[in-house]
């Protein structure tokens, strides 16, 4: 299993009229721990697609527990807990400066062969660097 936590401060621009965290943007948050889980590991995002694969967004879940507000430092975990095969699941909680529960989420992204768009297997290339984790 892989965990990594990255942390955003919430920009004004997040929020919404009623100073609460606009709902859509946790995807955006979600997109960012991601990213740095993956670089965390030691491939980015734009090695993995150098390679021909890409990684759509499949399916998404977002279970909205406590707002966030403007200027709070968000702590977004990110949870890696399975081997990928065809498909790649992340897990998320979202927690606040005073370390409550915000948001939990999980997306699920399908390995694609970039030029014919059609799903194919993780690359090994990746799958060598989850090794130590599993």
């Amino acid at each position: 299993m892989i965990t990594h936590t990255t942390k955003i401060r919430v920009r004004y621009g997040d929020t919404d009229k009623m100073g609460y965290v606009y709902y859509g943007t946790y995807p955006l948050y979600y997109e960012e721990a991601r990213t740095e889980l993956m670089r965390s590991i030691g491939m980015s995002y734009k090695q993995l697609e150098d390679t021909g694969v890409m990684l759509p967004v499949h399916h998404m879940e977002i279970n909205y527990v406590k707002p966030a507000f403007y200027d709070e430092l968000l702590q977004i975990k990110v949870i890696l807990d399975e081997i990928p095969r065809a498909r790649l699941t992340f897990k998320y909680e979202v927690f606040n400066e005073k370390s409550e529960l915000l948001n939990t989420g999980i997306t699920e992204l399908v390995f694609v062969h970039q030029e014919t768009m059609k799903p194919c297997r993780a690359p090994q290339s990746f799958l060598s660097l989850l090794e130590p984790y599993f």
